[in-house]
């Protein structure tokens, strides 16, 4: 089992273990939501994961027009979590909440019409100008 969390510890998730779906994305809602070029998610099927702890939701528009919804810590403010209606069986679980230096690198990087130009992505990794996760 790998579980993420806040930096606080209040918000936790338990996850089924390792996932190949890891996705760089460097839309603008996902740098300002991480506060850095570019966001990492891990997707799981959301029947898998178990939530503790009481997360406030923030809901916002997607490029699509679906609504993403993130969760965060309400004490210390981490985004741990995401659930997007265009993907409603699967939840995004933010890579840096599971602090795992050897997890697995994306898979793909999408959005990179917004990518900052100093930012380098494997190029083994699919690499998308719009979405497609």
């Amino acid at each position: 089992m790998a579980d993420a969390q806040c930096s606080c510890g209040a918000l936790t998730l338990t996850l089924p273990g390792p996932t190949t779906l890891v996705v760089a994305c460097h839309c603008l809602d996902c740098q300002r939501r991480t506060g850095a070029p570019f966001g990492v998610g891990a997707f799981y099927p959301a029947d898998t994961v178990t939530v503790s702890g009481t997360p406030k939701e923030f809901a916002r528009d997607a490029t699509s027009g679906r609504k993403v919804r993130c969760y965060f810590c309400p004490n210390c403010g981490s985004t741990v979590y995401w659930k997007a209606d265009a993907l409603p069986s699967m939840i995004g679980v933010a890579v840096g909440a599971l602090a795992d230096p050897q997890f697995p690198a994306p898979f793909r990087s999408v959005f990179e019409r917004s990518r900052h130009h100093w930012v380098h992505i494997d190029a083994a990794t699919e690499h998308f100008d719009h979405g497609s996760v």
